[in-house]
């Protein structure tokens, strides 16, 4: 029996963000059938200590992850995510950092799969920190890109982003800015990855027909989204229990009446009956679950721990 311990650069090199896609897809739909049981996260000194756990019936497995988070340091995300199952002698640690950049990258993916127009190219990503590049990597793999624009309240950390995705975007025009409103009026799929504690931009700054991912704000005092642009759209959650926990701008929208729990589909539902949208804009709203983590860490698991 041993521990197998994997790095940052180690899951980077094993895990595609296709593979990551296709694997929380999977678990969404696992999750909406019940396959899950998936207690809500621990949330300590305000959301700077997390602890996430998912048991999924089928596999006989398990995850754990352990974190603590700090936007002022990198990287922001530190800790550790375990891996065991009945099947496998081993069990498996790998670094919390990048298994949760990946899983929630991979989560918009899906998402904007199911929600953006097909021929959707221009991206507007708010934010440039640690989450950003994996969101922009998760579009492009499911709507390919023609257009991104970089937004940032500093132009130096949306310049260093632009430049580490110009490899990987060939052929795509990037560009940077700061004015938020003006960023978004021609976009086709807008990525909000901010700490922001009030909304990014007012409703009408967005074009007629848009989508819209909000992952940033995890805690009740957080807040990226206005409640107009909520009212209007057809909303998509990734899991309710958890939603109603934890998001700011969904906690705010229906404090004023702007929305009602009904007007809420988990994205695992969706999935696999997709709802009559209610308007042209749609929107993903996530705090990020368990199974997310679960699911990249079954294809470490799957890559790096030998089966008895």
């Amino acid at each position: 029996m041993q521990t197998v311990t994997v790095g940052p650069r180690e899951i980077r090199e094993a895990v595609t963000m296709r593979e990551a896609i296709d694997a929380v897809r999977a678990g969404f739909i696992d999750l909406a059938a019940g396959e899950f049981e998936m207690p809500t996260r621990t949330a300590l000194r305000d959301g700077r200590f997390l602890v996430m756990s998912a048991h999924h019936r089928a596999s006989a497995s398990a995850m754990i992850k352990t974190l603590s988070l700090n936007f002022d340091r990198v990287p922001a995300i530190a800790g550790t995510v375990v891996w065991t199952e009945t099947g496998r002698v081993d069990s498996l640690v790998a670094d919390a950092g990048a298994v949760t950049t990946l899983r929630t990258g991979a989560a918009v993916g899906v998402a904007t799969d199911l929600l953006a127009p097909a021929n959707a190219g221009r991206l507007t990503l708010i934010g440039a920190g640690g989450q950003a590049a994996d969101q922009v990597r998760a579009v492009h793999t499911v709507r390919p890109l023609r257009e991104l624009t970089v937004v940032d309240t500093g132009s130096h950390r949306a310049e260093v982003l632009a430049e580490q995705l110009a490899p990987e975007l060939s052929g795509v025009q990037i560009r940077t800015a700061t004015d938020t409103e003006a960023a978004v009026g021609d976009a086709e799929i807008v990525c909000c990855a901010t700490p922001a504690t009030s909304p990014l931009f007012p409703e009408q700054a967005l074009p007629a027909q848009v989508h819209v991912n909000a992952i940033g704000a995890f805690r009740p005092t957080m807040r990226e989204l206005p409640d107009e642009l909520l009212a209007n759209s057809t909303v998509i959650i990734d899991e309710l229990e958890a939603i109603l926990e934890e998001s700011g701008e969904i906690l705010h929208a229906l404090k004023a009446g702007a929305i009602t729990q009904d007007d809420l589909t988990e994205l695992g539902t969706a999935l696999t009956a997709p709802q009559a949208p209610r308007g042209e804009r749609t929107v993903f709203k996530t705090v990020g679950v368990a199974m997310q983590d679960w699911a990249i860490a079954r294809l470490l698991a799957d890559k790096f721990l030998p089966r008895t």
